[in-house]
């Protein structure tokens, strides 16, 4: 239970820099929001290896922001059906679904198409964010992190060696 947690502080502890932290973050926010089996998903993707995002970073993101997904999916739908009823779209929405390839985006599902919309939107605030965060992280809490995991396992160390002690005589 608690071993999600502990990986995201090792990550955060980890000497890896905070722009490819974010980054990670970042994207996972984008496919992590939208519907997993959806096209732009592979871009996602392919955009965490070429830019070198934490793969580590992108995992955890897009199972948090995957749990997230569900209780906004009543905003995604309706801003999906918003940008898809409007007159000034209606020739290009109509356009692209006539077209094999961008009826694959499945862009004319207004969750799809809604989720999609924030998470881009969303996409350069929430880099930015989570970089201040990790950094704020770093400044302020790590160190006292760092201590009281140094303290636990001290008191590890001598539990261990007082079982040691225990199981001997």
């Amino acid at each position: 239970m608690w071993d999600p947690f502990f990986k995201i502080f090792r990550l955060l502890n980890s000497d890896q820099d905070p722009f490819h932290l974010s980054l990670g973050l970042t994207l996972a926010m984008v496919a992590g929001l939208t519907p997993l089996m959806s096209l732009h998903n592979l871009v996602v993707l392919l955009l965490v290896m070429v830019l070198r995002a934490n793969i580590s970073a992108f995992m955890f993101g897009l199972g948090s922001f995957t749990l997230l997904a569900y209780m906004l999916d009543p905003l995604f739908h309706s801003v999906g059906l918003y940008l898809l009823q409007l007159p000034s779209l209606s020739e290009m929405w109509t356009g692209m679904y006539n077209s094999s390839f961008w009826r694959l985006t499945r862009f004319n599902n207004t969750i799809v198409l809604g989720s999609l919309a924030v998470s881009v939107v969303a996409l350069v605030p929430t880099f930015f964010l989570m970089r201040v965060l990790v950094e704020l992280y770093r400044k302020h809490i790590q160190k006292r992190f760092a201590a009281a995991t140094g303290r636990a396992q001290n008191l590890l160390r001598f539990g261990r060696l007082f079982s040691r002690i225990g199981s001997d005589g």
